[in-house]
């Protein structure tokens, strides 16, 4: 058991960031990875681990759903509620529908077992989708009509929909009919009955989700349970997952959809709250993405595609194209999107992964006639979909969106900051290098120490670095000498350093010194796009923002 954790982690990450360096998404190296060490090559996992399988995956996508419900804009969403109510239901039942037909034509299923099939294929999978739109909304990628939120919540409700049909169909095919309901003399089918089933499971989980909202804002910030961001990630985590698990336990509310609307309302009562916790869960992802796509790999069978591997590529192209496409087309009829933003939701709204590996056996071990098929299609919508939409979100994305203004108390703005301090060898360079220090631990950030040589200045040179070694000891940082003209080196360095903030040293005194800040520093403010920090002698610290 142990060992099997040791390898998951250790190579599902290293095998995430050698698909990245190959400039492919980690998941595709996550995936590959938990095919090897799977039964089906490797064998390297013990059986305890793949009995956990099932509920290290719940818990995986309970994190991701909650980071997606703590990126939702409310703003946005009321924008597009009736292209995100569409999204909802028209893509995934449209694509489920021609999925049944064609699987009537190719593997001579009925209508029933058909659409059982259909519900499978059709499900969108949030952990390719929800770490792809918030990606995409920590970048400004369509922020401004709000296309990430809808696709979120349209992916969420889908599933929901999806989900329920499937197991309707199941208990019809499985028991030979599926029970009705009868109160007095009315008597309602199964059918007749989910309607009102989709609007239960849809009206309870937001319900549920607003009540743990509250519950969380009640322990969390008002009676202060916790004393770090850690405790809070903790208690919240428990607590979400409890949704989940009592979902299953009691089937009346859809646990996933009440998860992703906790995150939603916790935005609404407490911003502080749910900044917080946005930071936990995006520690708590790290891991999770890891388990769900090693263990998603070790789970296909890759055996039962053999046979069906191009009829199973038609019947997915036709699911996408006709069926799904029809829907995205229905969806968005009407709004104030573009035809490049429609067409965005191809790569942005078809990747399949997470519902498809946690039910694909289930009709074969149900002894559903056409299970093996079914399981078959199951791994190749997976092995199709989870990496082209993986990689098609963040590539098509800045060819077919428009950039928007980021909101950071809507969603977590990952990226690697880095600062360049500018210094000579006067006793100015201390104080900058611990400015720029302080700096750098309070946001992590890499640090490039530039010095551009002046006339008979190499001897200070070492004793510079030497500086810039023991000041800087536990942070990231290069250090780069070079010549030319001072202000023009600076802003070279940079643009090719990617540097967000720049920060020198001011050593004159004068009033004219006072006044100009110095010809470099005058430059720099009157030249550069970005941030200027000057730092004193005399310990005042200037901060001037360039136009």
């Amino acid at each position: 058991m142990l060992s099997s954790i040791i390898a998951i982690l250790l190579l599902g990450f290293f095998g995430g960031q050698l698909a990245r360096r190959l400039k492919l998404p980690a998941l595709v190296g996550m995936v590959l990875v938990g095919i090897v060490l799977g039964p089906q090559v490797g064998d390297r996992l013990s059986l305890t681990m793949l009995a956990l399988a099932d509920d290290l995956r719940t818990i995986a996508v309970m994190v991701i759903l909650m980071k997606a419900g703590l990126g939702l804009d409310r703003e946005k969403l009321k924008q597009q509620g009736s292209v995100a109510l569409r999204l909802g239901f028209l893509p995934a039942s449209l694509e489920a529908i021609a999925v049944a037909l064609m699987a009537m034509v190719l593997f001579q299923f009925d209508f029933a077992t058909g659409l059982l099939l259909g519900c499978i294929v059709g499900a969108e999978s949030p952990a390719v989708i929800v770490p792809g739109m918030l990606r995409l909304k920590s970048l400004g990628w369509g922020v401004k009509k709000g296309i990430p939120d809808a696709i979120l919540t349209g992916s969420a409700l889908s599933d929901v929909l999806l989900l329920l049909v499937f197991s309707l169909l199941l208990a019809f095919l499985a028991q030979g009919g599926a029970e009705g309901l009868t109160v007095g003399n009315i008597s309602l089918s199964a059918l007749q009955l989910l309607p009102l089933q989709i609007v239960l499971q849809i009206g309870l989980g937001i319900a549920c989700g607003g009540a743990m909202a509250k519950i969380l804002v009640s322990l969390l910030a008002k009676q202060n349970w916790t004393q770090t961001a850690v405790q809070d990630g903790l208690v919240a985590a428990s607590l979400a997952l409890f949704l989940v698990v009592s979902s299953t336990q009691l089937p009346i509310f859809s646990g996933y959809l009440a998860v992703m609307t906790t995150g939603f309302f916790l935005i609404e009562l407490d911003a502080p709250l749910a900044r917080r916790l946005r930071g936990s869960f995006d520690g708590l992802w790290t891991i999770a993405e890891i388990f769900l796509f090693v263990l998603l790999g070790a789970s296909i069978q890759l055996s039962v595609l053999e046979s069906s591997l191009l009829p199973g590529l038609l019947l997915l192209m036709v699911g996408t194209l006709l069926g799904r496409g029809l829907g995205w087309y229905l969806s968005t009829l009407g709004s104030n999107w573009n035809a490049r933003e429609k067409l965005f939701l191809l790569p942005g709204n078809s990747a399949k992964a997470t519902v498809q590996a946690a039910l694909g056996a289930v009709p074969l071990s149900q002894g559903i006639a056409g299970g093996d098929i079914i399981l078959a299609m199951a791994a190749l919508s997976i092995l199709v979909t989870a990496p082209l939409g993986a990689w098609a979100i963040p590539t098509f994305a800045p060819k077919l969106l428009q950039k928007g203004t980021v909101d950071p108390t809507k969603v977590s703005v990952n990226q690697s900051l880095t600062i360049l301090a500018a210094v000579d060898t006067s006793a100015i360079a201390k104080q900058v290098l611990t400015k720029v220090a302080e700096l750098a631990r309070r946001n992590d950030a890499r640090v490039v120490v530039l010095h551009v040589i002046q006339l008979a200045d190499p001897p200070g040179v070492e004793n510079l670095r030497e500086q810039t070694k023991q000041i800087l000891a536990d942070i990231r940082h290069q250090f780069i000498v070079t010549e030319g003209v001072v202000p023009e080196q600076i802003l070279r360095t940079a643009q090719e350093q990617g540097a967000e903030e720049i920060i020198l040293g001011k050593r004159g005194h004068s009033v004219l010194d006072d006044l100009l800040l110095g010809s470099v520093s005058q430059y720099l403010l009157a030249t550069s796009v970005l941030p200027v920090m000057v730092v004193e002698s005399e310990d005042r610290v200037s901060l001037s923002r360039a136009h």
